[in-house]
């Protein structure tokens, strides 16, 4: 499947309606990013120490999002904007995989090769465990409310 061929004049006004959307990814990717900086601040890992923070951090925004996208896909209508802002932007920002790849070399290359590969398991079991379990149990809270 191939793009379809666009002249330069279509190209600007398809960019001009997608900048209210970049705009807002970038505001929340800038907020979630420092979100998960100050946690690294808060808790910082020690040097050749197993790298809690950014686990917690990951689990935790995907948990949110789990939240997050039961409210606004099956429970209310949000504002177009919304979920390119706070899901795309301020989540993505906030959790890592380039810092979990980091983490992961470190761990490995610091001689915790046992450490390493717990890690390298463990995050995308924790998060996906943690938006399936979120999403499940909002579905169950907010059903349980409505009339």
């Amino acid at each position: 499947m191939t793009a379809p061929e666009t002249g330069g004049l279509r190209a600007r006004p398809a960019f001009r309606a997608q900048a209210p959307v970049v705009a807002v990814v970038a505001l929340g990717g800038g907020a979630g990013a420092a979100a998960r900086y100050a946690a690294s601040l808060w808790w910082p890992t020690p040097a050749h120490g197993f790298p809690w923070t950014i686990l917690w951090v990951n689990v935790a925004g995907c948990a949110v999002i789990g939240v997050f996208m039961v409210i606004i896909t099956e429970i209310r209508t949000a504002h177009p904007l919304v979920r390119p802002f706070f899901g795309t932007g301020v989540l993505g920002g906030f959790t890592t995989f380039s810092t979990y790849a980091v983490d992961v070399r470190n761990l490995l290359d610091g001689g915790g090769a046992g450490a390493g590969l717990v890690y390298l398991a463990v995050t995308p079991l924790a998060a996906l465990a943690a938006v399936w379990a979120a999403a499940t149990a909002t579905r169950r809270i907010l059903t349980r409310r409505q009339p």
